[in-house]
């Protein structure tokens, strides 16, 4: 009885009674029959609904996933628009299940706000967007020129550490929402848009004419985005990452949305554990054996949401570069499926 008690004791200090208290996601998840998404108010390629209202995009893909993995069902998922100063709360209010908007992981986040991040979905950094017609070459020729800032976004933060550190005269316009930022830049409100390199190509494919704006060359800062999830429910934490690693092993594997259903044949252990032909990796989950071929199936793998939300042949037009897989180079990398 005295050891229980100490362990009991223990586990109270060390917070570990939450779990048992937030341990419902998954429930509540299934009780409404849908996931509750955060996402922007609109970047393209990442997440942004058509004139329609059907959102899409990579981050969208990532909700898209779970709902895959939890319903079979990629379409039972519904959105909640959030600004920068709003998502935190939102997600600690249980208002969303997950948030998915381009938010970068960093210390006190990860420490102070009670939310634990899943994975990286996107590896960035921060640059910046000049008109053509300025003839401005470098971020190291942007002194007192007006720029452009979202707050409540770790781009003010590192916007002024780089003008510090090269005796650079800073002088910002700050706006809560991001499309006020890209309004008043087109509008010449100021010189300068700055934020997440991948951000200043969505953006800059929906100007009136993207080619009269240039992003420099520098890149000043780390920005790993990636989905985020309230801490203490350990089980929702892990179907979230597990999903995250799910598109990457597809990928890995060459298992595609169009050759899912031939990979069930496949001789290769990695295969049959992924798309639960052999083994049962869904149920420690709460989830059923084939979780993961219900998001191939209805989402595809993680390079084709890419391809088609931002990738080289969509007007963003990005390079895979750090977000290729690690066996090209890149800094994708899934845990193994066993």
């Amino acid at each position: 009885m005295q050891k229980t008690l100490v362990t009991i004791a223990v586990a109270a200090s060390l917070g570990l009674g939450a779990t048992a208290t937030h341990a419902a996601t998954l429930d509540d998840v299934k009780a409404k029959d849908y996931v509750q998404c955060g996402v922007t108010g609109g970047v393209p390629g990442f997440s942004a609904p058509d004139a329609n209202n059907v959102w899409a995009g990579l981050e969208v893909d990532f909700c898209r996933a779970v709902a895959s993995a939890v319903f079979n069902d990629a379409e039972k998922v519904r959105y909640t628009p959030l600004t920068s100063q709003e998502r935190f709360a939102a997600l600690s209010a249980g208002e969303i299940d997950i948030l998915s908007r381009t938010t970068t992981w960093t210390m006190s986040r990860d420490t102070d706000l009670g939310i634990s991040f899943v994975g990286t979905m996107y590896y960035d950094g921060q640059g910046f967007m000049v008109r053509k017609a300025d003839g401005i070459a470098s971020a190291l020729d942007l002194s007192g020129a007006a720029i452009c800032i979202e707050s409540g976004t770790t781009t003010e933060l590192n916007a002024a550490d780089y003008f510090a550190a090269n005796n650079l005269e800073f002088n910002t316009v700050v706006f809560v929402d991001q499309d006020e930022v890209v309004k008043a830049y087109e509008d010449g409100r100021c010189d300068v848009y700055t934020t997440d390199g991948s951000a200043l190509a969505a953006e800059r494919s929906k100007l009136a004419v993207p080619d009269d704006h240039l992003i420099l060359p520098e890149i000043i800062s780390k920005e790993p985005l990636g989905p985020v999830v309230r801490q203490g429910d350990d089980q929702w934490f892990k179907i979230n990452r597990w999903v995250y690693f799910a598109l990457l092993e597809a990928e890995e594997l060459g298992v595609t949305q169009a050759n899912v259903d031939e990979m069930l044949g496949s001789d290769n252990p990695a295969i049959k554990r992924l798309l639960g032909v052999e083994g049962d990796f869904g149920t420690p989950l709460g989830l059923t054996k084939d979780w993961a071929y219900h998001i191939i199936k209805l989402v595809g793998n993680y390079g084709e949401s890419f391809e088609r939300n931002v990738g080289v042949a969509t007007p963003i037009g990005l390079e895979r570069g750090l977000n290729a897989l690690w066996t090209d180079g890149g800094l994708q990398y899934a845990a193994p499926i066993r």
